[in-house]
C-alpha cells in the first residue's frame, strides 16, 4: 500500500461504448457515455427526464381517463441517492496460482459465478481450481461481484507466489459497485368520495429505473399504470441488498401513508382493504404476490404492535410493508426525540417466509436488516464531482452508530407450512418507509428524499 502511494498515475479519457452485460436478469446492452459525472448535474438531468414519455410496464383499465375525471389527484416525488455497501470487512482474498492449480481462499457470496471467469483467465480447467468459503463481515450483494478474487488470482500468478489481497477503506468505496440512484412519482386519483379509481408511478434511475410493476398495489387498483426510464452511466451499480426494492419500498410505502391520510383511513386498514379487493376480484393476471400473505404480516404486526393502543402514546409510529424475493415483511418503528434528533427506538417486525427452519438466526437477520435499514434511510448517501466519490471513508460517510441502534427489535414469524424462502433481503426495504411515516408523525411533515437526516435537520430548523 505504501509503495502504491508513490505512484503517479496519468489518466486518459474513455470514448462512449456499448457493452453487453451477463447479470442477474440476463444479459442486456447497456450504453457507457464518456463523461466525468457529478451528483448535482446528475439530479438535473433525472428531473428532466421524469418530465418525458417512458417505457410502459404495466397498465391497466384507463387511468389517463381516469385521472382526467378525478374530483382530487394526490402527485409526490421521491429520491434516493447512490449508496456504498461498506461492509465492515474491506474486499480481500488469498490467492496461491501455479501454472498447475488455483486455490483461492475467502469470504464472497456466488462462487458459482466466479469460477468460469477464473477458469477462463488463469487457462486453467474448473477440476484444477479450489474456491474455499470463509466467513463474511459483511455482502450485501458487492461479494457476488469477483472482481477482487480475480485481481487477487491474477496478481499471485504474476508474483508466482501465494499473495492476500486487502482492500483500504478508500478502495472499497471509491471502486463501486453502488446502488443506484433513484427517483419516482406516484400519482392516485379520487372520486368526489374519495375513494381511489386510478394509481400511476414512473420511476427512473441512473442507470436503472427502480420499479417493479406487477407488485402491490398492481391488482388492487382498476386503472393502473407502471412506467420506467433510466439515464446511462459510467458509474458502476451492482447488488444492494433487495436491489431495487430497497427504494420502491420506501417511494410506494411512504405514498400510500400519505394518501391513507388524504382519504381519511388507517394506513393498516387501507392497505388491507386493498389486499382484500386483490384477493376477491384482482385486477390483471401478473401479480407477483399473494395478498392473504401480504395481508397476514400486515395483521401481525398490528397485533404485535398494539398499533393504536394508547399505551404507546409516546411515540411517533410509522407503518409499512413489501413483497421482494418471494416473502413478506411488515415493521413498525416507534421514533422519539433523543437530544434533539430523532430516534427510533423500538421496531415491531412480522415476516412470512414460510417454514422457519433456525428462529434464532432468522430473527438475527431480521434485527440486522431492521438496523441496516433505519441506518441508509437516516444517512447513507454518496455524491460525485467530475467522476469522484467525495466520501471515501467512514469520517465523510455516516454509518447507524451503536448507541442509535433501537433498544427493541421484536420479531414475529407466520406459522405456516409453506416451503422456505429469502428472508436475507425481503425485511430490508420496508424499514425506510416506516422510519418516513414515523417522523411523519413526530414533524408533521413528510419526507421525501433520503437521507432523511437532511430534511430532518432542515424541517426541523424552520419549526
Amino acid at each position: 500500500m505504501n509503495a502504491r502511494k508513490k505512484l503517479k498515475v496519468e489518466w486518459q479519457p474513455i470514448t462512449a461504448s456499448k457493452e453487453v452485460i451477463n447479470g442477474f436478469r440476463g444479459k442486456t446492452e447497456v450504453i457507457i457515455p464518456a463523461e466525468l459525472e457529478s451528483t448535482t448535474v446528475q439530479m438535473e438531468k433525472m428531473a428532466e427526464y421524469a418530465k418525458k414519455p417512458a417505457q410502459q410496464l404495466r397498465k391497466d383499465g384507463d387511468p389517463e381517463a381516469a385521472f382526467a375525471k378525478a374530483a382530487q389527484i394526490l402527485e409526490r416525488t421521491y429520491t434516493a441517492p447512490f449508496l456504498a455497501h461498506n461492509c465492515m470487512e474491506p474486499m480481500n482474498y488469498f490467492a496461491h496460482v501455479t501454472d498447475e492449480k488455483a486455490l483461492l481462499i475467502g469470504p464472497h457470496q456466488a462462487l458459482g459465478w466466479i469460477e468460469p471467469t477464473l477458469s477462463k483467465i488463469l487457462n486453467l480447467p474448473p477440476d484444477k481450481i479450489e474456491i474455499q468459503m470463509s466467513r463474511m463481515g459483511g455482502g450485501f450483494g458487492l461479494r457476488a461481484y469477483g472482481h477482487f478474487i480475480t485481481e487477487a488470482a491474477l496478481i499471485s500468478r504474476r508474483m508466482k507466489a501465494p499473495i492476500k489481497l486487502v482492500y483500504s477503506r478508500e478502495d472499497d468505496m471509491t471502486y463501486g459497485i453502488y446502488r443506484p440512484m433513484y427517483t419516482a412519482t406516484y400519482r392516485a386519483a379520487l372520486d368526489a368520495n374519495k375513494n381511489l379509481i386510478a394509481f400511476h408511478v414512473k420511476g427512473g434511475g441512473i442507470p436503472e429505473h427502480p420499479i417493479h410493476a406487477n407488485r402491490f398495489p398492481a391488482g388492487a387498483v382498476d386503472h393502473y399504470l407502471a412506467e420506467g426510464w433510466a439515464i446511462p452511466s459510467n458509474i458502476t451499480i451492482g447488488a444492494f441488498r433487495a436491489p431495487r426494492s430497497n427504494f420502491n419500498a420506501a417511494a410506494e410505502q411512504s405514498f400510500l401513508d400519505e394518501l391513507a391520510e388524504l382519504m381519511g383511513k388507517d394506513p393498516i386498514d387501507f392497505r388491507l382493504e386493498l389486499l382484500q379487493r386483490a384477493k376477491e376480484n384482482p385486477v390483471g393476471k401478473n401479480n407477483e404476490y399473494d395478498a392473504d400473505r401480504y395481508a397476514g404480516v400486515l395483521k401481525l404486526v398490528r397485533e404485535k404492535s398494539g398499533w393504536n393502543n394508547m399505551e404507546h402514546k409516546k411515540y411517533s409510529r410509522g407503518v409499512a410493508a413489501y413483497f421482494c424475493h418471494n416473502s413478506y415483511a411488515a415493521h413498525v418503528v416507534d421514533v422519539v426525540k433523543k437530544e434533539g434528533q430523532p430516534y427510533v427506538e423500538r421496531v415491531f417486525s412480522a415476516i412470512d417466509c414460510g417454514v422457519v427452519i433456525n428462529p434464532d438466526a432468522a430473527a438475527n437477520m431480521v434485527q440486522g436488516a431492521v438496523v441496516d435499514g433505519i441506518g441508509n434511510a437516516f444517512f447513507g448517501g454518496l455524491i460525485h464531482k467530475e467522476g469522484v466519490s467525495e466520501q471515501n471513508n467512514f469520517n465523510r460517510y455516516r454509518m447507524i452508530r451503536h448507541k442509535e441502534a433501537p433498544k427493541k427489535i421484536d420479531v414475529h414469524f407466520v406459522q405456516n407450512d409453506i416451503d422456505p424462502t429469502g428472508l436475507g433481503e425481503p425485511p430490508f426495504p420496508p424499514v425506510f418507509a416506516a422510519v418516513a411515516n414515523a417522523l411523519y408523525k413526530n414533524t408533521g411533515k413528510r419526507f421525501y428524499h433520503q437521507p432523511f437526516i437532511k430534511e430532518w435537520n432542515e424541517k426541523t430548523d424552520k419549526t
